[in-house]
């Protein structure tokens, strides 16, 4: 269908994802598909194992990679053209209202929910544009091997518990206790993963403590919320329980080197996982745990999507239900959030055993905004400029205060608060007292 401009709209007879029949439906369709990936190092890999796979139930549908680097910024510029493939991982700075021009829509939220999880992130208006490639669960990918060499044999479970955990591997091994990963830059904003799920065991936190609530980063007692999380980064670099020199760190080197015992552990969403055990002869030493806070006597762990698939709005209805295909096999068949050590997409699917040490662990999922809001989170966030989940400088600069005792941790806080209570009422908010203790205790 043509808008009179030469613009191919999206057909309003596409099927709902989850009503396609794998190997059954649109088994003679004829396509031939680009897909865009931040994965560069997966294209003749791992990759090129799934069109094979795939070529196996649709021959006739042809699947083309192509690597981006610098994906976010390089993808967004793209986006801008009508061109620029079939598929892509949506970028996490696209606004939601902004999804219908560029995608099509895989379903309706309401049914697509009984059948896969995590759909919250690129759902608008009551329709979902984007699929989870997988979960991620937020934890802390460790050496096991030099936590019992130091002596440490239970799982911290508070930030206290954590830094003597980090302290006695310091006395007692060669390791580094914590590696920032400071000067790749994009590992920092990492920290920000922890904020909500981990810190507050709440799922409205994010849109109701966060977007409302009156100081977020405020001290609690019981060292809960998101001034706990940040405390720790700070607090290990300025006691020297990170590597000596953060501006000289080495993202391809780290896995190597916690892989082999030469680090105790990294802040890293469960996607890291896979690549600390591939990075060399010790797989069995690389395990996971959840991050040292407990809430009212229960830990937590945020979860939420990886990148999402989008199929572009703009091809031929053929290339549409063709890349709807590909997507659902790569959610359902091919194995790659499980093979990754993440939550796989579909309900009730089997976690690996990389998350074992989150059994009885909560994983906890933003809950929408309230509607009308959609937006609200990401206005506030930016005009703030503390970038949770989308800057890195803010954490660098808590590494950098840390390292050179410029700005006491407390002082930070006091100006994080400052800035987001300023962003929350240049978009009209009002910002009330929050507790996410008692929404939990509910």
């Amino acid at each position: 269908n043509s808008d009179g401009g030469g613009v191919v709209q999206a057909s309003a007879n596409l099927p709902s994802i989850d009503t396609i029949k794998l190997g059954e439906d649109y088994t003679d369709l004829t396509a031939e598909l680009k897909v865009l990936t931040q994965r560069t190092d997966l294209i003749d890999t791992t990759f090129a194992e799934y069109k094979s796979r795939f070529g196996e139930m649709y021959p006739n549908i042809t699947i083309n990679y192509e690597g981006v680097t610098d994906y976010v910024e390089s993808i967004t510029m793209r986006l801008t053209t009508d061109d620029w493939g079939d598929i892509c991982m949506i970028p996490t700075t696209m606004d939601k209202v902004e999804l219908p021009e560029h995608f099509i829509t895989f379903g309706a939220k309401g049914d697509l929910e009984k059948s896969y999880i995590m759909l919250n992130n690129f759902a608008y208006s009551g329709q979902v544009y984007g699929m989870p490639s997988m979960g991620n669960a937020q934890g802390i990918v460790y050496n096991k091997k030099v936590f019992a060499d130091a002596g440490v044999n239970e799982i911290p479970k508070t930030p206290d518990d954590f830094l003597a955990a980090l302290q006695k591997i310091k006395d007692n091994t060669d390791a580094i206790p914590l590696y920032t990963n400071f000067a790749a830059g994009w590992t920092m904003s990492a920290w920000d993963a922890y904020v909500a799920g981990s810190a507050t065991g709440d799922p409205d936190f994010t849109n109701m403590g966060l977007t409302h609530g009156a100081n977020p980063f405020q001290k609690h007692e019981d060292m809960t919320g998101p001034y706990a999380i940040y405390y720790t980064l700070y607090e290990y670099v300025a006691i020297g329980l990170t590597e000596e020199d953060p501006t000289t760190t080495d993202w391809e080197g780290s896995k190597g080197m916690i892989n082999n015992g030469q680090i105790g552990c990294m802040v890293l969403g469960s996607w890291a996982v896979a690549q600390m055990q591939e990075g060399g002869n010790h797989p069995e030493d690389i395990g996971y745990m959840p991050f040292p806070i407990t809430v009212n006597g229960k830990q937590y762990a945020s979860a939420g999507p990886d990148y999402c698939y989008g199929i572009n709005s703009k091809i031929s209805e053929d290339n549409q239900i063709a890349s709807m295909l590909y997507v659902k096999w790569l959610i359902e068949e091919s194995g790659y959030a499980f093979d990754a050590g993440a939550i796989p997409t579909v309900q009730g699917a089997e976690y690996p055993d990389v998350l074992k040490a989150f059994d009885g662990i909560d994983f906890i999922i933003d809950n929408p905004p309230l509607e009308g809001e959609e937006e609200l989170f990401n206005l506030v966030n930016n005009d703030s400029e503390i970038g949770l989940n989308n800057s890195n400088e803010p954490k660098q600069a808590i590494v950098e205060a840390a390292l050179l005792q410029s700005m006491t941790f407390d002082e930070i806080m006091d100006e994080w608060n400052e800035k987001w209570t300023s962003a929350q009422e240049n978009n009209g908010v009002t910002p009330e007292e929050y507790d996410y203790i008692a929404a939990i205790s509910q």
